[in-house]
């Protein structure tokens, strides 16, 4: 049979070689063994091959003869020659198995495996499935098999074909063909489990298909809508990766090497390439494990849907989670924003004054001006969020235009406002909600919020083999979940993620790849779609209650009911009488003695006073000491003004020190010593949590990080009005090194150098971060 194989290729060899060249090349080809389950005759037959083209090359005479047909022939010339041989050669090596100018030779038949062995070794991986399949046909076979001989070893052939399929699938991989990658892959498992061979290589292509599968996801999701097929199988295989790990904010194993950090910021990534709706059905679901991080992108969605679709009741049920939520979060801004679209400004404004989100408050404030009230500031900043940081996440809903005067012009949404409950009775509503208890799991689901909290400035980079190079980028302020939740997302974070064309979501992808460490998560609330049904139904119970015992107290404010009924009651109430008549007898004598003890006291100081002035002689009269109110009686030097510390004063100097300070404490609480305590003595909440749970993380994880730094403070920033907070800028380069269980993880290390916007606040004599931010 003819292969499409070159004594010079078999060897490795270009053609202009020399003699010692050619015998150092037959050496090596021959110590290289295959590495993976081949049998004894296909190590053999390799070896022949190397053998064969080592004696024609190292003869001058052979080789000369050999090099004017390498140049002359061709494959069409070859078959011409020999038409029978040609539909025996057809039979193994069809016409598609290479170009007709591929130069090729003639080898025996027992020779096969091994020729399929040498081009699985050079790449040449699509020839090796033509070959291979073509051999492994029930036909091939039947006719083949008495030429062949057992030294053909069917297992050989099933081998070589399973690794070209997996090394095709991992060089589409590299490609950016992340479904032709799985086709191929699925191919080559296939082919194992019908043959039950090699588990060992069945269990790589499995693991190459795990850790493949967010790509997928992506890649599929990312398709034009009109594609339902591909994007539903997307959403399938989410669901699939969801389940194993048990939830976004889960611990368990997918496969996808994919720490929880860098599944939030997968799942915040593909959220742009999901509709409302679609997001809106994937968190509330997932919201249900509990999980917090669900929870609050289920409030995202809620919020997205009601505003565009003109649709109030999906406001009031993110509303709802939201109150849930903010047990131990900050979440009054949005709960601000929810009362706001609902129509109950009152509440808005109450949610305002609890919040602590400084910058929004600021930007709210300052247009606000000459209002009584921060009304026309939370507009402008709502309609600002839902443009810049809500719609972008949402496929439907990027290019949406975000406008309060539109929504409350519609008419849907002007009636449903209308038959709201009043601020009142709704404030009761919210109450009653938020003081309801959880259901069994949420302190889990805090946990999770905890464990999670970790998207700021974390965004050590955890690659997906065999991908590209990882990217970095910034994040929006309310992304975290994958990320990110809010609070961790606006402290510092560069992100390793999976890089997707932004353009155009409808174009097919051309890379991805994953980023280091992120935060966001939050606490979670369960049921809460069936919560809201209730509500909607008919008002909460406690309500009803608050009303009737209201309603009762006003009919018979002072009338007395007795706890029971019964014939006696004149007795009763007239023994009660008695009881009034005793009590009041009693009182009226303690007050009596009080005043007499008073009275006693009083003639007492006045006769010891007069006393003493009749027995005590005047003073001799001498001169008087001129004193005066407006003067002092003796001149008081006044005090020397001390002079700032440096504390006070923030300037290059002191800048650098603080930024330096939190770079070392950084380093100590995730070195060998975790020293996580330190990090309270340069942070200050709500960076000072983040950056603990992700410190305790990594010493659960037995992860340590080495790092260097470099700093250069780029801008000062602080306001007369508010002396005890500054903001700076610098330029931080970070070399880190990552070690999992003391072995260094170079795919997980990094050198970037980042622009930080910090935000700082005094706190007695020192200055602390209290939140960090990448600009780029």
């Amino acid at each position: 049979m003819r292969i499409p194989l070159d004594y010079y290729r078999i060897l490795g060899l270009p053609i202009q070689t020399s003699a010692e060249q050619l015998q150092q090349a037959y050496r090596d080809r021959t110590v290289q063994l295959p590495q993976r389950e081949y049998s004894a005759a296909a190590i053999e037959a390799r070896n022949q091959l190397i053998a064969a083209a080592y004696a024609v090359l190292s003869d001058p005479e052979q080789r000369q003869r050999y090099d004017a047909s390498y140049f002359a022939s061709t494959y069409e010339v070859e078959t011409n020659n020999d038409s029978e041989s040609t539909a025996i050669e057809h039979t193994l090596l069809p016409s598609s198995a290479f170009e007709p100018n591929t130069p090729s030779i003639e080898i025996a038949d027992d020779l096969f495996v091994g020729a399929l062995l040498m081009l699985q070794e050079l790449g040449e991986y699509e020839l090796v499935l033509d070959n291979g399949l073509s051999f492994l046909s029930t036909n091939s076979i039947t006719q083949k098999q008495e030429q062949i001989g057992d030294r053909i070893v069917r297992s050989d052939v099933v081998l070589t074909v399973a690794l070209a399929y997996l090394e095709l699938g991992r060089e589409q991989w590299q490609q950016g063909q992340y479904e032709n990658a799985a086709t191929s892959l699925e191919f080559g498992q296939k082919l194992l489990a019908r043959e039950g061979l090699f588990p060992v290589v069945a269990g790589d292509i499995q693991a190459d298909l795990d850790k493949l599968r967010p790509y997928r996801i992506l890649e599929l999701l990312a398709q034009p809508e009109a594609n339902i097929a591909a994007r539903q199988q997307g959403l399938i295989l989410l669901q699939a990766i969801l389940e194993e790990r048990k939830g976004i904010d889960g611990t368990g194993n997918d496969g996808s090497g994919l720490s929880v950090e860098d599944f939030l910021r997968f799942i915040q990534q593909l959220r742009s390439y999901l509709s409302a709706a679609e997001q809106q059905s994937l968190f509330e679901a997932e919201s249900q494990r509990p999980s917090a991080v669900a929870t609050y992108l289920a409030v995202y969605a809620l919020i997205a849907r009601g505003f565009a679709e003109r649709l109030p009741v999906l406001i009031r049920q993110a509303k709802v989670m939201l109150v849930r939520l903010g047990k131990r979060q900050d979440l009054y801004l949005e709960q601000a924003i929810c009362s706001l679209l609902l129509g109950q400004t009152i509440q808005a404004s109450r949610d305002l004054e609890l919040s602590q989100e400084y910058e929004p408050l600021a930007f709210i404030r300052e247009n606000s001006q000459g209002s009584p009230d921060l009304l026309p500031g939370l507009c402008l900043y709502s309609e600002n969020w839902l443009q810049k940081e809500v719609f972008p996440n949402f496929r439907d809903l990027a290019d949406r235009q975000a406008s309060l005067k539109e929504y409350f012009a519609d008419e849907q949404v002007q009636a449903y406002l209308e038959a709201l409950p009043t601020e009142l009775e709704a404030a009761e509503d919210w109450k009653v909600d938020s003081d309801s208890p959880r259901v069994g799991g949420d302190a889990e689901a805090n946990d999770a919020y905890e464990t999670n909290q970790q998207l700021a400035a974390s965004r050590s980079q955890n690659s997906l083999p065999p991908s590209q190079k990882l990217k970095t980028r910034t994040t929006t302020a309310k992304e975290r979940a994958i990320a990110t939740p809010r609070r961790e997302a606006r402290a510092t974070r560069h992100e390793k993620e999976f890089d997707l064309p932004q353009k155009d979501r409808s174009s097919p992808l051309n890379g991805i790849a994953v980023l280091p460490e992120t935060e966001r998560p939050e606490r979670a609330s369960t049921n809460s779609s069936v919560d809201w049904v209730g509500k909607e139904q008919s008002p909460p119970r406690s309500r009803r209650r608050a009303k009737n015992r209201s309603s009762r107290k006003a009919n018979g404010r002072d009338r007395k009911e007795p706890l029971f009924h019964s014939q006696d009651n004149d007795v009763v109430w007239a023994s009660s009488d008695r009881r009034v008549v005793k009590k009041n007898r009693l009182i009226l004598l303690l007050a009596s003695s009080v005043l007499g003890i008073v009275v006693l006291w009083f003639l007492a100081s006045f006769a010891a006073g007069l006393f003493k002035r009749i027995s005590t002689p005047a003073p001799v009269a001498s001169a008087q000491l001129m004193v005066e109110l407006n003067q002092p009686a003796v001149p008081i030097p006044k005090p020397a003004k001390k002079p700032p510390s440096a504390a006070q004063t923030l300037n290059q100097a002191t800048a650098t020190q603080v930024i330096q300070s939190w770079l070392s404490t950084k380093s100590a609480a995730f070195g060998q010593n975790h020293a996580v305590d330190q990090l309270g003595q340069i942070l200050a909440e709500p960076a000072l949590s983040q950056w603990q749970q992700r410190a305790r993380n990594d010493k659960a994880s037995n992860r340590t990080r080495q790092y260097k730094h470099s700093i250069k403070i780029n801008s000062i920033q602080t306001k007369a009005s508010l002396p005890e907070q500054a903001q700076l800028v610098a330029t931080v380069n970070e070399i880190a090194q990552v070690y999992e269980k003391g072995r260094l993880n170079r795919q997980a290390s990094y050198n970037e150098t980042l622009q930080v916007r910090y935000d700082l606040v005094r706190q007695g004599d020192r200055w602390l971060i209290l939140a960090m931010k990448v600009l780029k």
